[in-house]
């Protein structure tokens, strides 16, 4: 599968964004399409690579048109395609309001004279202005008057709001319809009809009829439909402020070293004392485009430079802000040896990296790529809304039609003889008020916003539907080590088996080069161990890369044939052995008695060392609980929403931990679970009619992630569990989990919000402007109010969800 994004042109409503949809997934070799009308983009997934100019073409020919995305981290560029969208979109809709202003003032002469108006909103004004209008206005002659109204709104139509007109255009073009289709027939409708009655108003008075004009009414319109897209264009820019943050934190160059021909083929050491191998202050920098620093190039980063790139620390120690990639507020001091990713900010002191992740490769592009991917993804309510809005725009223009014919006949039957302005002026109104834009933007609006403070706060949310999920769950399952624990344990003992048949440090040196092979905690708690016990500190003192030895100091044979089993540990074959390391499950019988936890530390996590079957030694490993577990357990309480602990460990291990977190009914724990287990007891809870969340760092837990309703993967886990979560915990703070939760669950409350107010709008609006209370109440709807209307009823989902901003940005 491959995916592209493209820059989309020309959307105005949900009617636009179907058009577009359909149009992409029309091509030959696209799996599936997804539009965001927020954003303005699409992503596009194809089964195999596609030429982007087939892309751009279709949308072309769709009567919209497309472009290739500006370059990651240019806010400039982007900036300047929002303009471009838009042109001088405040100028333009302060020109109009000043016309409408200007054409309201030259019409009281009109509307004062004439008594069959039938525009409520100016006979209201005319009647509530008419003290304040000089007397010389009201002497001018009526004629003039016309003209120059019909001046104003000709000027209006052509240079305030013309791409609505060429975009209504576009759309007949190619036999579909949008919002611009019915402001567009409204408004030229009116104007028509005003045109009519300017050049030949005995026309209209030779039959008894009114020859009103209708050109103050269609400059507000538009004036009204700007002021409603100036609106959006502001509420979409805070909505998808977090996307552009994103962008703005990655740096445009960075200061490559050179290094002396004489050490170009040596690898840089690391490790405390070897700064001095090199001396970085004497190397010369180049200042470069970030594009052209590739990886394993050096970099120096001076205090108070933005990160470049994702490196790792070969020189230096200093405070890293990471605030705006992960959400925690305090530095955190990194050194020789630590990785760091573009886009965090350098405090106090000078750093010299090696770069591992450049470009697209980055963790900063990679969260950006996983926000727009996660914004333009499609919730089902909008799946919803999508049907709803690709018939609306077809099935307004038929009731307009039909109002127009249904007033035409009642105005004009029955000894009536009221002529055709009152239905006009009704259907214009119809036309006007209906407007799919808030229906479009209901569940876009919301997922963008709360998207984007999620990952202001150190979540990443995998789209609409996982916030959808997420927000119904009742059950959450955690996984143990890696999530409730630090992820770093420590070997506190090693045991050697009374009939032991290869000495301790040989079994160290074996077990440390199997585990060397692996990422897991364990396998790394193992590695650290057999280093401080065995490795020699001269030689690390002396700079010496380290060399696996036994304990006659020869290095340790090739490990072959290395098999990871999820769950339970590994086995390899070294030294012409059969080895393996891992839990009880590896072990054919109990543990025989010298093999038990020492009294301190009944608590621990053994993984047994077997040499043919046979066991030979144990470690004893200890791993402390996350500091800010017991507060997340005791949110998820307050959020009504049940912890269970699912672990692959053994009971005495899990036990106090889930305790000691908060966790501590007996039937909520299940340990010494295989992977195949930890999915058997997420269906067993689904079965029984729960909505179920997993939390999860490992390998073992993907499979378990994937099932649940929602998983919520630790970002410093394995790469398989990272892609099994819909969500990512960008740093280790479990508070985390209960606001992700709150975020999903308000963010859908604001969807339902604000699709009801889009379906209510329509509901009311409709009939309103229709005129079914003007029979008993005499009440019509302006076509200048309906506009107003309409400019509101986008604007304030977009209000609405922008609320979502106020949630917390971290935990507390």
């Amino acid at each position: 599968m491959t995916e592209q994004t493209l820059r989309i042109q020309g959307m105005t409503c949900a009617a636009c964004q179907i058009h577009v949809q359909h149009a992409l997934e029309a091509v030959p070799g696209v799996t599936s399409a997804s539009v965001n009308l927020m954003a303005h983009t699409a992503q596009v997934t194809t089964a195999s690579p596609l030429d982007t100019t087939t892309l751009i073409t279709a949308v072309r020919n769709s009567g919209y048109n497309a472009s290739l995305p500006t370059p990651a981290g240019d806010a400039h560029a982007t900036h300047d395609h929002d303009n471009m969208e838009t042109p001088h979109l405040g100028l333009r809709t302060l020109l109009a309001l000043l016309a409408g202003a200007l054409a309201m003032l030259l019409s009281m002469p009109l509307m004062m004279s004439s008594a069959t108006s039938t525009d409520p909103l100016l006979r209201a004004l005319a009647n509530l202005l008419a003290p304040l209008i000089p007397m010389a206005l009201m002497d001018l002659p009526a004629q003039p008057i016309r003209w120059v109204l019909c001046a104003l709104a000709l000027a209006t139509m052509l240079f305030a709001a013309p791409e609505i007109y060429t975009a209504a255009w576009q759309a007949a073009r190619h036999r579909t319809t949008n919002m611009n289709t019915t402001v567009a027939l409204g408004t030229l409708a009116a104007f028509a009809s005003s045109f009519v009655a300017t050049i030949a108003p005995t026309t209209f008075t030779r039959h008894g009829l009114a020859s009103d004009v209708y050109y103050e009414a269609v400059i507000f319109i538009l004036a009204f439909l700007l002021a409603g897209r100036w609106l959006e264009a502001r509420a979409r820019a805070r909505a998808t402020s977090a996307l552009r943050g994103f962008a703005q934190l990655e740096s445009s160059d960075a200061r490559l070293l050179t290094l002396p021909q004489d050490r170009m083929p040596q690898v840089p050491p690391l490790g405390p004392g070897n700064e001095a191998a090199i001396d970085y202050s004497s190397l010369p920098e180049t200042l470069l485009p970030l594009s052209a620093i590739e990886p394993n190039d050096l970099i120096r980063v001076l205090p108070g430079d933005r990160i470049p790139l994702d490196g790792l620390i070969l020189h230096g120690r200093s405070s890293i802000d990471e605030s705006m990639l992960t959400g925690e507020p305090l530095p955190i001091t990194r050194s020789i040896g630590d990785k760091v990713s573009g886009g965090t900010l350098n405090l106090d002191g000078p750093l010299v990296l090696r770069a591992t992740a450049v470009g697209a490769t980055s963790t900063l592009a990679q969260m950006q790529r996983l926000l727009e991917q996660a914004q333009s993804s499609r919730a089902p309510m909008q799946r919803l809304a999508d049907r709803a809005s690709a018939i609306f725009v077809p099935t307004v223009l038929a009731l307009a039609a039909l109002t127009f014919t249904i007033w035409s006949i009642a105005e004009n039957t029955n000894g009536h003889h009221e002529g055709f302005t009152r239905a006009l002026s009704i259907a214009i109104a119809v036309l006007i008020i209906a407007c799919p834009c808030a229906m479009g933007l209901a569940v876009p609006a919301a997922i963008t916003v709360s998207l984007g403070r999620a990952a202001q706060s150190g979540l990443l949310i995998k789209g609409g539907e996982a916030l959808e999920r997420l927000a119904t769950v009742d059950t959450i399952a955690l996984d143990k080590t890696g999530t409730l624990t630090e992820g770093r344990p420590q070997i506190a003992a090693f045991v050697l088996a009374p009939n032991a048949t290869v000495p301790a440090e040989t079994l160290l040196a074996y077990a440390a080069a199997a585990e060397r092979l692996s990422t897991h905690p364990l396998a790394q708690a193992v590695v650290a161990y057999y280093e401080s016990s065995v490795i020699s500190t001269e030689a690390q003192r002396r700079g010496e890369t380290p060399v696996f030895r036994s304990a006659g100091h020869e290095p340790s044979p090739t490990i072959e044939d290395l098999v990871t089993l999820p769950g339970t540990g590994l086995t390899a074959t070294i030294a012409g052995h059969k080895l393996a390391l891992g839990n009880a499950a590896l072990l054919t019988t109990t543990p025989p008695l010298e093999l038990l936890a020492p009294p301190a530390l009944t608590n621990a996590t053994p993984l047994y060392l077997l040499i043919e079957n046979v066991p030979q030694a144990v470690f004893f490993a200890t791993d402390e609980l996350r500091p800010t577990a017991p507060s997340a357990i005791a949110q998820l309480n307050a959020l009504h929403v049940h912890p269970v602990l699912l672990t692959g460990d053994i009971a005495a291990s899990a036990t106090p931990i889930a305790q000691a977190a908060g966790i501590t009914n007996p039937q909520d724990i299940q340990s010494h679970l295989l992977p195949a287990e930890k999915l058997a007891a997420i269906r067993a809870l689904q079965t029984a009619g729960h909505s179920v969340a997993m939390v999860g760092d490992g390998i073992n837990d993907a499979a378990a992630l994937a099932r649940a309703n929602a998983g919520l993967a630790m970002a410093s886990g394995s790469d398989l569990a990272r892609e099994a979560g819909d969500i990512l915990l960008l740093h280790h703070d479990l508070r985390l989990i209960p606001l992700s939760i709150q975020i999903a669950r308000r963010t859908t409350h604001i969807m339902r919000q604000n699709l009801g107010w889009a379906v209510v709008y329509n509901l009311i609006g409709i009939p309103l402007a229709a005129g079914v209370l003007y029979p008993h109440f005499h009440i019509l709807l302006s076509p200048i109010l309906a506009s107003a209307a309409m400019a509101l009823s986008s604007v304030s989902v977009l209000a609405n969800s922008l609320r979502l901003r106020r949630l917390p940005s971290a935990p507390n």
